[in-house]
Order: C-alpha cells, then structure tokens, then sequence
C-alpha cells in the first residue's frame, strides 16, 4: 500500500497552455493560463502576474463571494502542488515569450 500512496502523493502537470498578453496591455496582469492534472483535471483562469518580487500565478477568484477579501474558486492545499503548477506555468510562459520574440 506505501508503493501505491507514494505514486499518488503529488498531482502532476501533464498539459500547460499560456496566453501571454501584448505589451502594457493589462498592466501586471501578463497573462492567462490553463493546467490539467494527471490528464484527469482541468484548471482554467490562473494569471501570470508582475509583482514586486517578479513574476507569479494567481488562482481564480470567485466573483460571487461577498466578503472583504478575496476568495479563490481552487488552489493547492500542499506546498508541493503549488510548485508543480506554478513552476509549470512559469516556465511555460517563459518559453512561450522566447519563441514569440
């Protein structure tokens, strides 16, 4: 049973599509991505965003939720997970923008 567990203990990126915006288009806000898991899940609306500290992902929010801060409609519960789908995303993006020039 350890073997089985192991194989599962991290979902895994298995397709990332990026759509980078033109420059200065939607200010920090640089692009749209989408991600499936284990070719089994798909999570649409992450944004590549430019902060202070560089690039990051953003997870969607739920444009329904009346409370003073915002709520995400999905994101990683484990540090590991977030890795894979942001160092997916990121990288992606970055190749996205080499081949685009």
């Amino acid at each position: 049973m350890s073997e089985k567990k192991k194989e599962f203990d991290c979902l895994k990126v298995t397709n990332v599509q990026v759509f980078p915006f033109q420059n200065g288009f939607a200010g920090k806000l640089k692009g749209l991505a989408n991600v499936v898991l284990n070719g089994q899940l798909s999570l649409r609306g992450l944004r590549v965003n430019d902060g202070v500290n560089g690039l990051y992902v953003g997870y969607p929010c739920d444009p329904f939720f009346k409370g003073e801060e915002y709520r995400s409609m999905f994101s990683p519960v484990t540090r590991e997970l977030r890795e894979e789908i942001e160092n997916a995303i990121l990288e992606e993006y970055a190749k996205v923008l080499k081949e685009n020039g």
